[in-house]
């Protein structure tokens, strides 16, 4: 693998990070008349993040690349940025996470790109997996959101 996928890898996995974190910070302090639905929704998307994160470091090593592995590194190497825990609105949580999943989204189409052009195959697959679920989960969130 090159060096500058490797790295953009590396940006991928850290964004995952703070949005694996976020969601988690979203989904405890998120307040509303649709509290509950917001509340389950956000759970489901950090669980799912769970399994991007292991793939994503999983497609470094196979490459014998360092995944990046702390929140130190994450928050260094991310544009997802991190959000101060206080109440928030549901349709302002929703918001929040739309702009995160658009970000992770255009982050996917770049790696993929550039992975098809240095034939990697399997971080083609990841990403178009991954893109799969962006469309997905911007799709229910401005389908939330109206």
């Amino acid at each position: 693998m090159k060096k500058e996928l490797a790295l953009e890898l590396n940006r991928y996995l850290a964004n995952i990070g703070v949005s694996y974190v976020k969601l988690h910070n979203l989904h405890w302090n998120v307040v509303g008349k649709d509290f509950k639905a917001v509340h389950e929704y956000l759970e489901t998307l950090y669980d799912g993040f769970a399994g991007v994160l292991d793939s994503v470091a999983e497609l470094l090593k196979m490459s014998d690349c360092t995944p990046a592995a702390s929140m130190k590194e994450y928050l260094e190497l991310a544009s997802v940025q991190e959000l101060a825990s206080k109440k928030i609105k549901t349709t302002e949580a929703l918001a929040i996470v739309l702009s995160d999943m658009e970000i992770l989204k255009s982050q996917a189409e770049n790696i993929r790109k550039a992975a098809a052009l240095d034939d990697e195959y399997p971080i083609v697959s990841a990403m178009e997996d991954d893109l799969k679920e962006y469309s997905k989960t911007i799709w229910f969130l401005n389908a939330m959101s109206k």
